[in-house]
C-alpha cells in the first residue's frame, strides 16, 4: 500500500516535471560588439545565457570576445556580408562573387580576430544570404569549424537552409529584432513579442544591439521574466526543430499548427507548476484516483 501511495505521488510530480522541461525558451544575442566598450561590459553583466556577435574588425573585437568568454557568455562571430543596399561596408565583406578560397581565408582571420567563437551569424547580408551559391561557398567554408550559422534573417528567402544541406553546419533563424526601432517602448514591445513566441512555439531566437535603450530594456525586463521562460544559449536550440522567421518586425498571423503528444503546450497561457498541483490534487479529491485511494488505505 506504500508503494500505491509512493507511485501516485511520483506520477503527480512526473507530470509536473514534464510540463516544465517543455517551459519556452528564448535566446537574446547581442551583435555589433567591438565599437561601444559601456555599453558591452552592461551587456556582459547581465546573466551569462545571453550571447554575443562580434565584429571581427572591429577595433575592441578579440577584447570583448575573451571577456565575453571569461565572463560566461556564448561568442558568436558577427561577420559582414554583402547587402542589397548601397551603404558603407565593414572590411573583409563576404559577397556572393567571391571565391570559396576567398572566403575560407577571410574566415580563417574572423577566428584569429574572435577567439572562443562557437558560432557565426550574418550581419546586413541580404545580398549574399539570398544567393544559394553564395552561401554553400560560405557552409562549405564552415564546415571545419564546428560552428553553427545563426540566420539573422535580413532578408525573407535568405537561402541558409538550402546551402548548408551536405554539411555537417546546422542552421538557426531570428525570430525578432529587438531594436529596429530604438525607441524604447518599442524594444519594450519587442522583447514581450519574443517571449510570446517563446510560450507558443517552445522556442525563440532575438537579436539586438547594444543601444543605451536594448540595454536598459533588457536590465528592466530580463528579471521579469515569465517562470515558464528559460534563457538560453542559442547552441542549446540546435536541435529543435527549425522555425521560420520573418524579416519584419511585425508579427504574422499564424495558421493552428499540429503540436506533438506529450509536449504541455496549449493556446492558453501556461500554467504555474504550484496551480498544476492544486488543480491535479483537486480533481484526485473528486475522482476515482481518491476513491481507489482511499478503498486502499
Amino acid at each position: 500500500m506504500f508503494f500505491q501511495r509512493r507511485h501516485l505521488a511520483n506520477a503527480i510530480g512526473g507530470l509536473l516535471l514534464s510540463c516544465a522541461a517543455h517551459a519556452g525558451k528564448l535566446a537574446i544575442v547581442i551583435d555589433d560588439f567591438g565599437y561601444r566598450p559601456a555599453e558591452e561590459d552592461k551587456v556582459l553583466q547581465m546573466p551569462a545565457a545571453i550571447s554575443v556577435a562580434v565584429l571581427p574588425n572591429a577595433p575592441g573585437a578579440r577584447q570583448m570576445a575573451i571577456k565575453a568568454h571569461q565572463s560566461g557568455h556564448e561568442v558568436l562571430i558577427h561577420l559582414p556580408m554583402a547587402p542589397l543596399s548601397k551603404q558603407s561596408l565593414e572590411k573583409d565583406t563576404l559577397t556572393p562573387e567571391m571565391s570559396r578560397e576567398e572566403i575560407a581565408r577571410i574566415l580563417r582571420s574572423t577566428v584569429n580576430n574572435v577567439p572562443y567563437a562557437v558560432g557565426l551569424n550574418n550581419h546586413m547580408g541580404s545580398k549574399m544570404t539570398s544567393s544559394l551559391p553564395g552561401m554553400q561557398k560560405v557552409m562549405q567554408a564552415l564546415s571545419p569549424y564546428n560552428f553553427y550559422f545563426l540566420d539573422s534573417m535580413t532578408i525573407g528567402n535568405s537561402q541558409s537552409v538550402q546551402a548548408a544541406q551536405g554539411t555537417p553546419v546546422k542552421v538557426l533563424k531570428r525570430r525578432v529584432f529587438l531594436d529596429d526601432s530604438q525607441e524604447i517602448n518599442a524594444v519594450r514591445q519587442q522583447f514581450s513579442r519574443a517571449v510570446k513566441l517563446a510560450q507558443r512555439d517552445g522556442y525563440a531566437i532575438a537579436i539586438g544591439h547594444p543601444h543605451p535603450n536594448t540595454v536598459r530594456v533588457l536590465q528592466q525586463m530580463l528579471p521579469t521574466l515569465p517562470p515558464d521562460i528559460a534563457l538560453v544559449r542559442p547552441s542549446q536550440l540546435l536541435h529543435e526543430p527549425l522555425s521560420g522567421a520573418a524579416p519584419s518586425a511585425k508579427p504574422q498571423p499564424q495558421k493552428p499548427r499540429f503540436q506533438p503528444p506529450g509536449v504541455c503546450k496549449g493556446q492558453q497561457p501556461p500554467v504555474p507548476a504550484t496551480k498544476a498541483l492544486e488543480v491535479v490534487w483537486e480533481s484526485a479529491n473528486q475522482g476515482i484516483i481518491l476513491r481507489t485511494f482511499n478503498q486502499l488505505f
